[in-house]
C-alpha cells in the first residue's frame, strides 16, 4: 500500500492510383494532370517524417508511412480502421475497433502534426499530404493548387455592394467573437484542471509533493574497434575498447521523449539525468522515472517486485514471483531480427528512497519504447485499468506488456498482466 495536436489542411486529391508507377492529381474539374508522382510523394513524406513535428513520435511515423504507401499502391479502399490496427499497431485478429480507439486517436494526432508542419511554412515543399477528417486515405496536391471546394458549398452570385459592406461588418464582428472564444478556450485549456483520467490517476501519486521528477535514462555499453583488421584476420578481444556511459538506445531515447512530453503536458517540472549521472542521492531527493533496464544497476531496485526481468538465464524473460513464465524473447536482446518483446511498467513507493519510483523497462529497447508509449497514452491507460480494483491509484502497481516489432519499430503494446498491492 502506498504511504502516501486538427485544423484541416487544404483538401487535395485522393491518390487513386491505377498502377504504382503513376499518381495523377485531379483538379476541381476532375482532369488528370500527372504532375504528382509516387517519387514526389515519397520524397515529401520523408521530409515530413524527419520534421520536428513527426520525428519524436515513432507511432505517428509508422501510421503516416503505412497509409501513404497503401495509397500510392492503389489500396486506398483498404485503409480501414481494423486493417490499420492489425498491420500498424500489431492488434490481434480479434481486434474490435468499437472497443479500442487506438487507431482513431493516432489518426487525430497525425492530422494535428500534419497541420502544424504545413502551417510552419516549410521551405521546398514538394507536395501537400493531407489526412481528411473521417477517412484514413491520404490526399495529395501540389503546393500551388488551390483547395477543392467543400461539398455543398457552391459559389453564390455576388451580392449588391451595400449588402457586401454590411456582410463585411458582420464577418468582422464574427471574427472578433471567434477570437474571443479562441482565447477563452486557450485559457480554459491551460488553467482548468484536466479530468481524472486513468493516465492522471497513474501519475498523480508521483506529483503529490510537487517536487521535480528525476527523469533518468540508462546507457548501453558499446565496444569500439581500436584498429583496422587485415583481410581474413579474426577479431580478438584486445582489438576492442569499452566505451561506457555515452550511448543511449534508440528505443530508450524515444521513451524518454514521450515521458518528458507527458510531464510537460501535465505541468510537472523534471530534471534529466543520463547514465552514471544518476545517483542514489538523486533518487532520495524526489520522485524518479527510470527509463531503460538492461546492463544497469537499477534492476537491483526491483528484484523484490512480483514481476522482474531476468537477464541471467536463457531464454531471457520475465519472472513471476521468481518463477519462469512464457513471457520470453526467442533470441538475444541485440538481435536486429527480433519480432517481439516484453516490458514492465512499475509505479511503487520505494522504502529505501522514501519517494515514488516509476520504472519503464523492456527486455530490449523496443519494449522500453512501447512502455514509454503506454505511460503517455490516455487511451491505453483507460483500457489497462478499466477493471482495476477501486482505489488502485493509491496502491503500488505493475503492468506487464507485450509488443510486436514490425519493420524495426514496436507496435502498440498489449497488456498481459497487472498487479496491485
Amino acid at each position: 500500500m502506498l504511504e502516501s495536436l486538427s485544423s484541416h489542411a487544404a483538401r487535395g486529391i485522393v491518390a487513386t492510383v491505377p498502377n504504382p508507377d503513376t499518381v495523377s492529381s485531379a483538379g476541381p474539374q476532375g482532369k488528370l494532370n500527372g504532375e504528382i508522382t509516387p517519387e514526389l510523394v515519397r520524397e515529401e513524406m520523408q521530409r515530413v517524417l524527419a520534421s520536428r513535428e513527426f520525428r519524436s513520435s515513432r507511432r505517428c511515423q509508422d501510421f503516416l508511412r503505412y497509409v501513404v504507401e497503401n495509397a500510392l499502391q492503389g489500396h486506398s479502399e483498404g485503409l480501414k480502421e481494423r486493417a490499420i490496427g492489425i498491420d500498424v499497431f500489431g492488434k490481434p485478429s480479434s481486434y474490435d475497433p468499437s472497443e479500442d480507439a487506438t487507431v482513431r486517436v493516432k489518426a487525430g494526432e497525425v492530422r494535428k502534426r500534419l497541420s502544424a508542419y504545413y502551417h510552419s511554412g516549410p521551405s521546398g515543399t514538394l507536395a501537400v499530404i493531407d489526412l481528411p477528417l473521417g477517412s484514413y486515405a491520404p490526399e495529395f496536391r501540389l503546393p500551388h493548387e488551390a483547395p477543392l471546394p467543400q461539398p455543398g458549398r457552391e459559389e453564390l452570385p455576388e451580392a449588391p455592394r451595400s449588402l457586401r459592406r454590411w456582410r463585411a461588418y458582420g464577418l468582422a464582428g464574427a471574427a472578433g467573437l471567434a477570437a474571443c472564444l479562441a482565447l477563452a478556450m486557450v485559457w480554459v485549456h491551460f488553467r482548468a484542471p484536466e479530468p481524472a483520467s486513468e493516465l492522471n490517476k497513474f501519475w498523480a501519486p508521483v506529483f503529490q509533493e510537487r517536487k521535480p521528477v528525476s527523469l533518468c535514462a540508462a546507457v548501453v555499453p558499446v565496444y569500439s574497434r581500436m584498429r583496422q583488421l587485415a583481410a581474413n584476420q579474426p577479431a580478438r578481444p584486445e582489438d576492442f575498447v569499452l566505451v561506457p556511459n555515452q550511448f543511449v538506445a534508440a528505443g530508450d531515447l524515444n521513451a524518454l521523449l514521450q515521458v518528458s512530453e507527458t510531464l510537460a503536458r501535465l505541468h510537472q517540472p523534471y530534471r534529466l539525468r543520463i547514465g552514471e549521472a544518476v545517483s542514489f542521492r538523486d533518487l532520495r531527493s524526489g520522485p524518479a522515472v527510470l527509463v531503460g533496464y538492461s546492463y544497469t544497476r537499477w534492476q537491483e531496485l526491483s528484484r523484490g517486485f512480483r514481476y522482474f526481468i531476468d537477464m541471467d538465464r536463457l531464454p531471457i524473460g520475465i519472472l513471476d514471483n521468481g518463477q519462469a513464465t512464457d513471457w520470453t524473447i526467442a533470441t538475444h536482446p541485440d538481435d536486429p531480427t527480433i519480432k517481439g518483446d516484453y516490458a514492465i511498467v512499475s509505479r511503487v513507493f520505494d522504502p529505501d528512497t522514501h519517494n515514488m519510483l516509476v520504472e519503464i523497462a523492456g527486455i530490449t529497447h523496443y519494449g522500453t519504447e512501447a512502455a514509454g508509449d503506454f505511460v503517455s497514452n490516455a487511451t491505453l491507460m483507460n483500457e489497462a485499468f478499466r477493471a482495476a480494483p477501486a482505489g488502485w491509484q493509491s496502491k503500488n502497481v505493475q503492468v506487464v506488456l507485450h509488443v510486436k516489432i514490425i519493420g524495426g519499430s514496436p507496435s502498440v503494446p498489449n497488456v498481459v498482466a497487472t498487479y496491485f498491492w
